[in-house]
C-alpha cells in the first residue's frame, strides 16, 4: 500500500525525503503484512506528521517574517523585501506541494478508518495546503508567487494623491466620513480607486495562475478550492449566500430606501434611484455607520482626548477583564500599530490585520490606529484574532490545526468584540464620556445596522459573486468593471459617480481581491455567527437585553469564548456550534436583534418609493 521505492518482498522500509521519514513497503507484500495493526499504523502516521510539522513550521515562520517586512516597510524602488518574500514563499510552497508529501498523505488517508480523527484532520490539511502549491505545477506556482508578491507591494506601496498632493488612505477615509462637499467627496472617491489602474494588468495572471495551481490536484477552480475548506461545494456556498441575502433583504431594502432620502436631504440633491458611491462614507460602500451620529454616544469626541496607544491598550484591558492573559511583551515590541510618520521614507500596508507568524507565541498586529471610532472598533476586532491565536496555541492542538473552527469563526470572534465594545454601558464603564443624556436606542440600532446589515449584500453579494465569476467562469478583463458595477447595483443599490473607463479596475482596489482571495463569504458568515454568539451571551450568560450589554469584567464570557477558541480546528465547526450554543448556523438572532428598527424604518419610509426589488434574485 505504501509503495514508495523498490525493496525485497515483505520488507518494511524507511524512505527519507527532504528531512521527512516516509514509511513504505513493496508491492508484493502479502496480505498479512498489509494488515498492519492500527497501533503500528498510527505510530507511523505520528512520525510522519511530527517530521512534516517541524519542517513546515520552520518554513512558515521564515515566509511570515519575510511577508511582515514586505507589508510594514515598503520603499519605492527597493525590491529587497519582495525578493526575500518570493524566495521564502517558494521554499514553503516547494515543501507543502511536494509530490512525495502528497503521495504519503494520500496513502495514509487510504486507511483513514484505522486512524484517529486528529490524524485524519492533519493529513487532510496537508493535502489542502498542497493543492495551493503542487509540485506537479511547479512552474505555475513559482510564477504565481512572483506575481502575487509584486501585486501586493504595488497595492500597499501605492501613494494616493488628491489635488496634486500626497495623502494617506486615512485622509481619504476622513473626507468620505466627514465632508458635506460633493465635489470634494467625488475627488476623494476617485483618488481611492487610482490604485486599480496600477493593479489591473496583474489580474488576468492572478486568475490564470491561481486556477492552474489548484486544478493540478483536481479542483475545478480557485473559488471551488477555497470553499472546500468548509467541506462544501461552490454551489452549496453560493446557495448559502443566497439564503443569507434573502433573509436580510427586507431589512436592507428598508435601510437603502431610508438612506437614499436622508442623503438627498443632506446634500440638497434630488432623491436618486440608486446611491452614488461617493455619497457614502466608505470607499466600497460596505459600511455606512458613519452617517449616523448618536446624541449621547459621540465616541469620536471622547476618543480625541486619548492617544492611539490608549485605544490599543484599552482593547487589551477589555480582554484581560473577561479572563484572558495580558498580551505577550513581544506583541508590543514587534507589532506595527500606528501610522507611518510623515517623511519616514517608506510606506506600509494600511489594511488592519492580525498575524500568527510562527503558529505559536509570535503574534502581531498591523494597523494604523488613530483615536477615533473606526479604529477603536477595529482594534477590538483585531485583538480578537490575536487572542484566538493564543487560545489554540497549546500542546493539545497540533500546529497544522492551529486555526479557527472555520475561517468565519475567526472573523466572528473579532466582530463580536467590536460590537461589545460599542455598546453604551460598556463605553461608559471604560471611561469614555459621551454626554449626560442616554443614547436613543433606535438611533443606536440604526448605526449598528448600517454596519452589520449593510455589510451582508456587499460580502455575500458583490464580493462572493464577482470572485466566483472571476475564477469559476474565468471572467474576461474587459468585463471586470462592468460585472463589478452590475453586482454593486443589484446587491447594494449603489452606482459609480460617473463613467468608469476600461483602464480602471475597481475590484482590484479591495485588498482581499489581491491578497486574500476567494474567501470573502467568510465575513458574511461571521456576522451571522457574531449575532448568534452575542444573543447567547446576552440572554443565557448575562440575562441582559442584547441591545444594551456590558461584557466588561464578566469572566463567564471569557470562559464561554475559550470553549469555542481553544479547540482550534481540531473539531468540526458545525459540531462545535451545536455543542457550545445548542443550535445550527442561523440568521434568526441577527434579524430578531433588529426587529424594533425594522418597524421604525417602515414608518419612516411610508409613502416613499422603493427602487430595490423585493427579491435580489428575482421570483
Amino acid at each position: 500500500m505504501f509503495v514508495l521505492g523498490q525493496k525485497k518482498p515483505g520488507v518494511l522500509f524507511l524512505l527519507v525525503v527532504g528531512g521527512l521519514v516516509l514509511f513504505g513497503g513493496c508491492a508484493t507484500m502479502n496480505h498479512s503484512h498489509e494488515s498492519t495493526s492500527k497501533d503500528a499504523l498510527r505510530q507511523k502516521v505520528d512520525t510522519f506528521l511530527h517530521d512534516y510539522t517541524r519542517t513546515y513550521q520552520k518554513l512558515y515562520y521564515e515566509a511570515s517574517l519575510a511577508e511582515w517586512a514586505s507589508n510594514t516597510r515598503i520603499v519605492e524602488g527597493d525590491n529587497t523585501n519582495a525578493e526575500r518574500t518570493k524566495a521564502a514563499k517558494r521554499k514553503l510552497a516547494a515543501f507543502t506541494g511536494s509530490r512525495k508529501n502528497i503521495e504519503a498523505a494520500k496513502a495514509f488517508l487510504a486507511r483513514r478508518d484505522a486512524l484517529t480523527p486528529l490524524q485524519v484532520r492533519q493529513l487532510e490539511r496537508i493535502l489542502y495546503m498542497a493543492a495551493d502549491n503542487p509540485e506537479i505545477a511547479a512552474d505555475a506556482v513559482r510564477e504565481r508567487i512572483a506575481v502575487e508578491t509584486e501585486a501586493v507591494e504595488k497595492l500597499f506601496g501605492f501613494r494616493f494623491h488628491l489635488d496634486d498632493r500626497e495623502v494617506t488612505a486615512n485622509d481619504l477615509d476622513r473626507i468620505l466620513e466627514k465632508s458635506r462637499d460633493l465635489v470634494e467627496r467625488k475627488s476623494a472617491w476617485i483618488a481611492s480607486k487610482e490604485v486599480g489602474v496600477v493593479l489591473r494588468p496583474y489580474m488576468p495572471k492572478l486568475q490564470q495562475l491561481r486556477n492552474q495551481t489548484v486544478r493540478a490536484l483536481g479542483y475545478s477552480d480557485f473559488f471551488n478550492y477555497q470553499v472546500s475548506e468548509y467541506g462544501m461545494t461552490s454551489e452549496a456556498m453560493l446557495n448559502l449566500m443566497k439564503k443569507l441575502l434573502r433573509d436580510i433583504w427586507p431589512l436592507y431594502r428598508e435601510l437603502h430606501t431610508y438612506i437614499r432620502y436622508e442623503l438627498a436631504k443632506r446634500y440638497n440633491e434630488p432623491v436618486p434611484d440608486y446611491i452614488p458611491a461617493h455619497w457614502l462614507p466608505n470607499r466600497w460602500g460596505q459600511d455606512w455607520s458613519a452617517l449616523v451620529n448618536i446624541r449621547g454616544m459621540n465616541l469620536d469626541d471622547a476618543l480625541a482626548k486619548h492617544t492611539a496607544e490608549w485605544v490599543v491598550r484599552q482593547a487589551e484591558r477589555f480582554y484581560i477583564s473577561i479572563g484572558f492573559p495580558p498580551l505577550p511583551d513581544t506583541f508590543w515590541e514587534r507589532s506595527s500599530l500606528y501610522p507611518v510618520p510623515p517623511g519616514a521614507g517608506y510606506t506600509k500596508n494600511n489594511h488592519a490585520s492580525a498575524w500568527h507568524l510562527d503558529l505559536d507565541k509570535d503574534v502581531r498586529s498591523l494597523m494604523s490606529v488613530e483615536p477615533n471610532t473606526r479604529w477603536y472598533e477595529t482594534t477590538h476586532h483585531e485583538l480578537g484574532h490575536i487572542y484566538y491565536f493564543l487560545a489554540y496555541s497549546r500542546p493539545e492542538v497540533p500546529i497544522l490545526l492551529r486555526d479557527g473552527a472555520n475561517r468565519a469563526f475567526h472573523e466572528a470572534m473579532g466582530s463580536l468584540m467590536g460590537l461589545a465594545a460599542m455598546q453604551p454601558r460598556f463605553v461608559k464603564t471604560v471611561g469614555l464620556s459621551t454626554g449626560d443624556s442616554p443614547p436613543d436606542p433606535i438611533q443606536t440600532m440604526l448605526k449598528e445596522a448600517l454596519n452589520y446589515v449593510v455589510f451582508i449584500p456587499w460580502s455575500a453579494g458583490v464580493m462572493t459573486w464577482w470572485e466566483y465569476d472571476f475564477y469559476a467562469r474565468e471572467l474576461k478583463p474587459e468585463a471586470y468593471n462592468e460585472r463589478w458595477w452590475t453586482y454593486k447595483r443589484r446587491f447594494q443599490g449603489i452606482v459609480p459617480p460617473g463613467e468608469r473607463g476600461l483602464d480602471v479596475c475597481d475590484p482590484a482596489t479591495k485588498t482581499h481581491i489581491i491578497d486574500d482571495p476567494a474567501q470573502y463569504y467568510d465575513y458574511a458568515l461571521s456576522y451571522v455567527l457574531l449575532f448568534q454568539m452575542h444573543d447567547y451571551i446576552a440572554r443565557e450568560l448575562l440575562q441582559e437585553d442584547p441591545h444594551d450589554t456590558n461584557y466588561f469584567g464578566r469572566k463567564e464570557i471569557g470562559t464561554f469564548l475559550k470553549k469555542i477558541m481553544e479547540p482550534g480546528a481540531t473539531v468540526d465547526w458545525q459540531v462545535l456550534l451545536k455543542k457550545t450554543m445548542g443550535r445550527e448556523l442561523s440568521a434568526e438572532p441577527m434579524l430578531r436583534y433588529f426587529e424594533p428598527l425594522m418597524k421604525w424604518l417602515k414608518e419612516q419610509n411610508r409613502g416613499r418609493r422603493y427602487t430595490l426589488p423585493e427579491d435580489p434574485f428575482g421570483a
